[in-house]
């Protein structure tokens, strides 16, 4: 398949000793860059999903057709392996099932099935999470939706923040004997609460943000977390770039007295000018 070697990176990630920072990526260019970095591997969250598609904020607003699409855009522009934040699966399990077809196919390297409630309930402003049982039956939905066995799957709760360290374990458990292959943790807040959930499990574990005491990498990798996020600063700083900009052309500063612009070098990179230019020297008889 097309993919394997991206899902097959991402794979060797969960199974290795050390602990990753994924780059954020949300759109075309910010996944290139992320590649050409170095990250071992890109994370498109829900959140930026949702930025960067509606500019809206992460109300579970955005679709599974436009999730899936972003995601191809992203496919296509670089071979980074991404791990996608895939929320609730867009509904219930048979639901589920379908958002994981069609991020396979869209060229998720992974994603994320996780057990809150979404959308938020009317009149309810805390967050809350499904039954147990109804995650256990999304979880195994979603194992159901693979085709391609090397394609990762990961069962997410956020527990922790919402009722009790004992119920994340609990839930994780239980989705650990479904067939997942990590499982992803949000709201864990001391590294005694990693370490009960360390002796508990036996999966590979993802955290999705962490007080500053779990922010030591070697510690998190002998605690078996194999990635570790940084949340989203890339898509913030895009935002304050294009606002500073945008307003000082509009106070009147000549395009060329702005600052903060990227060298003509790094938008020749990001656009891969290059290849493009070989392509058009081979395939039209263009001098490059």
């Amino acid at each position: 398949m097309a993919f394997r070697s991206r899902r097959e990176k991402l794979r060797s990630i969960l199974t290795g000793s050390a602990c990753v920072h994924p780059g954020s990526v949300y759109d075309a260019i910010s996944i290139r860059i992320a590649e050409d970095l170095g990250f071992p591997l890109g994370m498109f969250g829900g959140s930026v999903a949702s930025l960067a598609v509606l500019g809206d904020p992460d109300v579970t607003l955005i679709t599974l057709t436009e999730l899936a699409e972003q995601m191809r855009r992203m496919s296509r522009a670089a071979t980074l392996p991404v791990l996608v934040d895939a929320d609730h699966g867009y509904g219930n399990a048979l639901n589920v099932r379908r958002t994981v077809q069609e991020l396979e196919t869209a060229g998720a390297a992974g994603l994320t099935i996780e057990d809150t409630l979404l959308p938020a309930a009317f009149g309810e402003a805390k967050t809350q999470l499904i039954s147990l049982e109804e995650g256990v039956g999304k979880m195994k939905a979603a194992l159901d939706g693979r085709s391609d066995p090397s394609l990762v799957i990961m069962g997410r709760t956020g527990a922790a923040s919402v009722t009790s360290i004992e119920d994340a374990i609990r839930r994780a458990r239980a989705y650990e004997a479904t067939g997942v292959d990590a499982l992803f943790f949000t709201g864990i807040k001391s590294r005694a609460e990693l370490e009960a959930i360390v002796a508990a499990t036996r999966l590979p574990i993802v955290l999705g943000g962490a007080p500053d005491e779990l922010n030591a990498i070697d510690y998190l990798a002998n605690q078996r977390v194999r990635i570790a996020l940084q949340g989203h600063a890339p898509i913030a700083a895009a935002t304050q770039a294009v606002y500073e900009t945008q307003k000082a052309l509009r106070e009147g500063t000549p395009p060329k007295n702005l600052k903060g612009l990227p060298s003509p070098d790094l938008t020749s990179r990001v656009m891969r000018e290059a290849d493009v230019k070989a392509r058009s020297a081979g395939f039209l008889g263009l001098k490059k």
